[in-house]
């Protein structure tokens, strides 16, 4: 071990049961948000989605027509202070500042911001935290380079090292805020933030579709019926749909769903309410239809908004 790395602090206790999920204890604070108006940030408030200012100004001119992926906060505006987790916390920190790890420590992502948390709560500091899905971001590739129609080569790489950092992270409950810097375009960043938060639980924004990986035991096509769902369903912001393949391990997969589309038998459909089955038998070709009016029924439909034109609609990949 070399002298400079002798003279960090021992690890602290992790900050958090691995074994049953509660948020992190922190401060409600204000920041300055996109209209320049105080924004609320940790306590029980949602976990927000941060841009960089460099990133915001490539999606200005647009920001009022990203709807459900519009930013909360410019990081730059939220006097962020950037923390070497491996070190001792700074005497002057305060409360209600909000903190993260430094870029460019050659430490895991997921560790790092583990190691922040428990210097935080050794100290008794509530501060809230802003989680980052990598701590060495690419290169900016500089106001004249011309901006990207689409994710980077290798988004495919990113969405998975940022979902496994982000999601581990806000799944131990320690993020109030989180910044995807890993991805250059920033619609892309922002559309990759916003579903990392509704696959960890955090946010909805969306319809939530929970889906069987499909066996020898399916009994209908599921991925063209869960197409079908989709189509029929995705205007439902907030309500949870299961699609699972048979009544064998269907009903118990469903875990948490407000609605489930299952298979009874061959080319027959059952529908459930929560974990309760509420309708048997349906003829498959009658079953989206009827999961439609089942929805209605508990009041939970909401008609879908008619399309933007098409000289308006938003490009979330610039």
């Amino acid at each position: 071990m070399s002298a400079a790395a002798a003279e960090f602090l021992p690890p602290p206790c992790l900050p958090f049961d691995p074994f049953a999920y509660a948020r992190r204890q922190s401060i409600r604070i204000e920041v300055t948000g996109l209209d320049g108006r105080p924004l609320a940030l940790g306590g029980e408030d949602i976990i927000k989605v941060a841009i960089t200012r460099s990133n915001f100004g490539r999606i200005a001119h647009k920001v009022d027509r990203l709807g459900d992926f519009r930013p909360d906060f410019v990081v730059e505006d939220s006097l962020v202070v950037a923390l070497d987790p491996r070190e001792p916390l700074p005497s002057g920190l305060r409360a209600d500042a909000l903190v993260t790890v430094k870029d460019g420590l050659d430490v895991p992502v997921v560790a790092a911001f583990r190691l922040l948390a428990g210097r935080l709560a050794e100290a008794d500091c509530p501060a809230p935290i802003l989680l980052k899905d990598t701590l060495h971001p690419p290169a900016p590739t500089g106001p004249a380079a011309p901006d990207p129609t689409g994710p980077s080569p290798r988004f495919l790489d990113t969405l998975l090292s940022s979902s496994a950092a982000l999601g581990s992270l806000v799944c131990d409950g320690l993020g109030d805020a989180i910044l995807v810097q890993g991805e250059q375009a920033p619609g892309q960043a922002l559309r990759l933030s916003f579903n990392i938060l509704q696959a960890a639980g955090a946010r909805i924004f969306k319809t939530d579709y929970v889906a069987c990986p499909s066996c020898g035991r399916t009994l209908f096509n599921l991925q063209e019926t869960t197409a079908r769902i989709k189509a029929a369903t995705v205007q439902l912001k907030g309500v949870k749909i299961a699609i699972m393949g048979c009544i064998v391990n269907g009903p118990g997969e469903m875990a948490d769903a407000d609605f489930g589309y299952v298979g009874g038998a061959p080319g027959k459909i059952n529908l459930y309410v929560g974990k309760q089955a509420v309708k048997f038998n349906i003829p498959e070709a009658e079953a989206v239809s009827r999961l439609v009016d089942l929805i209605k029924e508990h009041g939970r439909w909401v008609e879908p908004s008619p399309p933007p034109a098409a000289d308006h609609a938003p490009t979330l990949a610039e």
